[in-house]
């Protein structure tokens, strides 16, 4: 065993907060309560209460309390040994976590390799002061570690430390004050409790969310309005033109599934904020649920800006990512960068998480993609000839390649702008089906990690789609052998890529940046 891994060996293991237990299980508490309380109360109503348990004889009432007693023993013993048997440990290159009673588990993820850092406060932990703690790795799923629950001032000291370790800083012996290598470590670093010093990175607000915006983003969802017309349509149908007022009562299921819906908006996305850090891009937002996110940078593997048909009048955009870890099983919530800002709110936020946009006009390329047609930044677009498959979208489909990244655009009335950095590109799919080949057209796709965004060239000519297949594989390998993110703190090479020569057919139309 070498000296670093003894080393790491022997790091402390902490444990969570001692109440933990009872926060992760209050819902059979709860429960228990409740159906107790139910069965006191319908008894109460129907002039039982002589059947109540207290008024049963001592022989029987002992035994009923002697099990009572025994259930909330074992749920306190229960309680204490998942307190007891949780445990996490924190090196310079892993996070370690070890938990069950009966079956033991122990799970690793590699620091370097963590994707994005999570603080939770459900209400019930808020109000304990506690928070979880959720590091989620490449692969997503069951890889994913939390630690629940810490208390939030831990929890946030915690994720320092791992960001700090993740960025390259390594953990060094606690330092005496105002030595010149705790001076070094400042940018991370107090003292944590693993004996690694660790300090909050500042942070900069750059977009936030405000509640009118919010409230008018959630009325226009397109969800809330087919769930809201799907009920009002049959019932005006019914109560206006059959003339039965009755009918008005089939409202009421609509109404309450249309609050819930804008309830869920409101709760999620209240008091949104995006900040630059060191650390990466943080997000804040949550009623009854809070949630600090930071996505290290590097992490990104696709951002989508995204201009809905209703939110368009009023200028809002909602950017959204794939990020290795979240995958699709955490939904939309967690991939949202900014969840509804204006166009300046996403001048903001991308240059977080695509600080080399590759082109010397990337608000240009912006707004090209975004707000028309017109092509002044390089934009390769589907051959009028193959207007046919998609009459609206057709002058819009197409994409434009920077030295760092495929920019791809489409959508008509609902428009979407999405970047792909070279390096994070997967694999490389070309798709032609009977119908596009009959057009003379083809797909091509870019293989990425699980999410929210599918990034897809559409309807390219045959001849453009086999150059951009070819390019982009080459861009890929070279752009992953220059560039590694893992630890972003540690001086980076330099080395850029040069652009990628344009097709012969793209240069006689329009050059690619």
């Amino acid at each position: 065993m070498s000296i670093e891994s003894q080393e790491q060996y022997e790091s402390p293991w902490h444990r969570v907060h001692p109440i933990s237990p009872f926060v992760r299980g209050w819902v059979v508490v709860v429960g228990a309560i409740y159906i107790y309380s139910q069965n006191i109360l319908s008894s109460a109503l129907e002039g039982n209460l002589k059947g109540n348990v207290f008024e049963l004889p001592s022989e029987v009432l002992w035994p009923i309390m002697g099990i009572a007693f025994g259930i909330i023993a074992l749920l306190l013993v229960g309680f204490y040994l998942s307190w007891r048997f949780t445990q996490y440990q924190i090196t310079d290159d892993h996070v370690r976590t070890r938990s069950g009673i009966l079956f033991r588990q122990h799970r690793q993820a590699r620091i370097d390799r963590v994707q994005a850092i999570d603080i939770v406060q459900p209400l019930l932990a808020r109000i304990f002061g506690l928070a979880e703690l959720k590091f989620e790795v490449a692969d997503s799923g069951q890889s994913a570690m939390n630690l629940s629950y810490l208390k939030y001032s831990d929890a946030q000291t915690l994720r320092n430390t791992i960001l700090a370790r993740a960025a390259g800083l390594r953990a060094t012996a606690p330092h005496p004050s105002g030595t010149d290598d705790a001076q070094e470590t400042q940018a991370a670093s107090s003292s944590s409790s693993n004996g690694v010093e660790t300090a909050e990175a500042p942070e900069i607000v750059v977009a936030t969310t405000p509640p009118g915006r919010l409230i008018g983003s959630s009325i226009l969802n397109p969800t809330l309005l087919v769930v809201a017309l799907a009920f009002l349509i049959p019932v005006v149908i019914g109560g206006v033109l059959l003339e039965t007022p009755a009918t008005y009562v089939g409202l009421l299921p609509g109404l309450l599934s249309v609050g819930a819906i804008v309830w869920n908006e409101l709760n999620k996305g209240f008091g949104f904020t995006a900040s630059a850090s060191p650390d990466g891009l943080r997000l804040k937002y949550g009623l009854t649920e809070t949630s600090h996110q930071t996505i290290p940078p590097g992490r990104i593997q696709a951002v989508r800006v995204h201009a809905p048909l209703f939110w368009r009048p009023f200028g809002w955009y909602r950017v959204i990512a794939n990020v290795a870890g979240y995958g699709e099983a955490s939904g939309e919530q967690r991939s949202m960068l900014l969840r509804v800002g204006k166009l300046e709110d996403v001048y903001a936020v991308l240059p977080i998480v695509l600080p080399d946009p590759g082109t010397d006009r990337p608000l240009d390329l912006l707004t090209d993609g975004l707000k028309d047609s017109t092509d002044q930044t390089g934009f390769t677009q589907t051959p009028r000839s193959a207007a046919w498959l998609s009459p609206l979208a057709f002058k819009r489909q197409g994409y434009a390649s920077t030295s760092t990244s495929i920019v791809i655009r489409g959508g008509r009335l609902s428009r979407h702008l999405t970047y792909v950095p070279h390096e994070r590109t997967q694999g490389v799919l070309m798709h032609q089906g009977p119908i596009a080949r009959r057009a003379g057209v083809a797909d091509v796709e870019l293989a990425s990690t699980s999410g929210q965004i599918l990034p897809r060239v559409k309807q390219m000519s045959v001849a453009e789609a086999r150059s951009l297949f070819l390019m982009q594989a080459d861009r890929a390998a070279t752009a992953r052998r220059l560039h590694d993110r893992n630890h972003w703190l540690v001086a980076e090479q330099n080395a850029q890529i040069s652009p990628a020569p344009p097709s012969p057919q793209s240069s006689q139309e329009q050059p690619h940046e």
